[in-house]
């Protein structure tokens, strides 16, 4: 017991006198404080006795997240939170959006940080660009979260146009770059997150430009590794419909959420068991 606690009590019953009779409430309280402090000892036994988290042994210890369009990496904080609890490495890719060359350059900048095998995932216009940086030698399995999977030749701009889907047309900047309006950014790209929170993305999106969206890859990953893939159901900015080829095509591991485009962060248990199914 912390004596400092019950000190308070040993100086009431001392002042009385040695043989002086205690107050009933005085030996109430103290009991009720032994207790609390007894119970509060055990708990804190019990708690270091927890083993910490680690990750299934024969997994891959390393994720990857990549952001799309009109989003940053903060987004992925929820999922972060649940994969590093699990005992997983989580590093995430701040891509410019310059140009698709110049984003899978920046997820092969993190990838070549890694000490072994990674999942590699990606989010909408993420999906194009893990599917050209996971050729990588570190990258065992690719996860798609709502996102762009293309055939080799396909681009953001042809997939879209082929299925179009429900959102709203971006707007364009004069320096060749595209942007939700802010708007619609609520209802298009987040209806199922808190108003005040859709409204902050809105203003912090990061433009796609329109060379990144016309970009193209050479060689799929997908097709020589494992893919695994969240269909959105409410999703405007990316139709459901094309998520569903997409991932039919390449024979990925499927799950549908009923969920809007920002599905990793309205559902970021969700997304990051999907995950931890693709390290194992």
């Amino acid at each position: 017991m912390n004596s400092s606690l019950s000190d308070p009590f040993i100086n009431i019953v001392s002042a009385n006198g040695a043989n002086a009779r205690p107050d009933p409430n005085e030996e109430i309280a103290m009991t009720t404080i032994q207790n609390l402090l007894a119970g509060t000892a055990m708990f804190c036994t019990a708690a270091a006795a927890i083993p910490a988290h680690a990750a299934p042994s024969g997994a891959a210890k390393n994720i990857v997240l990549v952001h799309g369009a009109f989003a940053d990496g903060s987004g992925w904080q929820a999922v972060y939170t649940i994969l590093t609890r699990d005992g997983y490495k989580v590093s995430m890719v701040q891509p410019p959006e310059t140009s698709l060359d110049d984003d899978i350059a920046a997820t092969k900048r993190v990838l070549d940080a890694q000490d072994g095998p990674t999942v590699l995932v990606g989010h909408s216009y993420g999906g194009i660009v893990i599917t050209g940086a996971g050729n990588h030698v570190h990258v065992k399995s690719l996860v798609y979260i709502a996102a762009f999977q293309p055939d080799a030749g396909e681009s953001l701009a042809s997939l879209e146009t082929a299925t179009p889907s429900p959102a709203a047309p971006l707007k364009p900047s004069a320096d060749g770059f595209l942007y939700v309006d802010p708007a619609v950014f609520h209802a298009d790209f987040a209806a199922d997150i808190p108003s005040a929170q859709a409204d902050f993305m809105a203003a912090s999106q990061v433009g796609i430009s329109v060379k990144a969206v016309t970009g193209t890859v050479t060689v799929p990953a997908w097709k020589a590794k494992p893919s695994f893939a969240v269909v959105a159901t409410q999703d405007h900015m990316i139709s459901p419909a094309l998520e569903r080829s997409m991932y039919k095509r390449s024979n990925s591991v499927v799950v549908e959420l009923p969920s809007s485009h920002a599905v990793y962060i309205s559902h970021p248990a969700e997304v990051a068991a999907l995950i931890e199914r693709a390290a194992q």
